[in-house]
């Protein structure tokens, strides 16, 4: 009998870290070669792929157990940049453009699954599979952000087990369509547009008039504390401009658990709030890949984080 869910953070091709993970929660390689719990079930929140060597690997032991069924998996923004990677444009070329900063960051991918061998093919044929949320008994999972709004925008896109439609591909090729702008923020994560005067620059270089939302954040606090800048810097004066500003967006407090990843959270694991978890702490970088284990309880628990 199921007694619960191991929601796993981002992976980025840390084999060595997933496998140590599992090992500690005590999943086993079964007869099959599988790993299994004899009485929970892995979720992956996404992001199996890229940054890191090992993704092969990787990807076999999640597909092994997907396959098998002692895990499920949702489809993250890496996994959706790869289909579109892969997926010619109607106006030429990919949807996902093969210049020079996109390849820098599929690299690692592409290292292990050169683009249009065997293995890439159906590697990318395994990502459509993923649903772009998973709506399990008494929790929600999705990748960046459970937006109500945007999940109404693309549920007609999306066939009966959450995966895309060949129209969903379709739709995104059309930038800044609705469907364009509403798997964004469910796979990425909702922006804000920031005012004229207000700028950063990124570990990059590169300056940025938009900024991520931390979208679990009060709404009540001021907009530049609901913000996050990778890497950047406000000077006092670009604070107060954009402290005039608010964010449009309201985000509805869950109805039930819902499980993140993708924001690259370091420190000591904790939920984000009673409802709202994310369990990316960094491991494709130098922090630890983290799992919350989940057995049924409606206000999530700092004790439950397991890394």
């Amino acid at each position: 009998m199921l007694s619960g869910y191991d929601i796993i953070g981002d992976i980025h091709g840390q084999a060595d870290k997933l496998k140590s993970l599992l090992s500690r929660m005590g999943y086993r390689k079964n007869s099959d070669g599988v790993y299994a719990h004899s009485d929970r079930l892995a979720v992956f929140a996404a992001d199996f792929i890229d940054m890191n060597a090992g993704q092969a690997e990787v990807l076999q032991i999640v597909r092994g157990m997907v396959d098998a069924g002692t895990a499920k998996a949702a489809m993250g923004n890496h996994e959706f940049n790869a289909i579109c990677f892969a997926t010619p444009s109607r106006n030429g070329g990919y949807i996902r453009p093969h210049h020079e900063k996109n390849i820098h960051q599929h690299r690692a991918f592409l290292d292990e699954f050169p683009h249009g061998s065997e293995s890439y093919a159906d590697q990318i044929e395994w990502f459509k599979t993923l649903p772009v949320y998973l709506d399990l008994k008494g929790i929600f999972v999705v990748h960046a952000c459970p937006c109500a709004e945007s999940l109404d925008v693309v549920r007609p896109y999306l066939n009966p087990d959450n995966t895309l439609t060949k129209e969903a591909l379709a739709a995104y090729d059309e930038e800044g369509s609705p469907f364009y702008k509403a798997i964004e923020v469910l796979l990425k994560g909702p922006e804000h547009q920031l005012p004229e005067q207000v700028a950063f620059y990124d570990k990059s270089g590169i300056q940025r008039k938009r900024a991520r939302i931390s979208w679990w954040t009060d709404p009540d606090v001021p907009t530049s504390q609901r913000l996050e800048y990778p890497k950047g810097y406000l000077n006092d004066e670009q604070i107060r401009y954009l402290d005039k500003s608010r964010i449009a967006r309201e985000f509805n407090a869950p109805a039930k658990p819902v499980f993140i990843g993708h924001y690259w959270m370091t420190g000591e694991p904790k939920p984000l709030s009673d409802k709202i978890c994310c369990v990316d702490y960094s491991a494709g970088k130098n922090g630890e890949l983290a799992a919350y284990r989940w057995s049924g309880e409606s206000v999530l628990t700092e004790r439950n984080f397991i890394r």
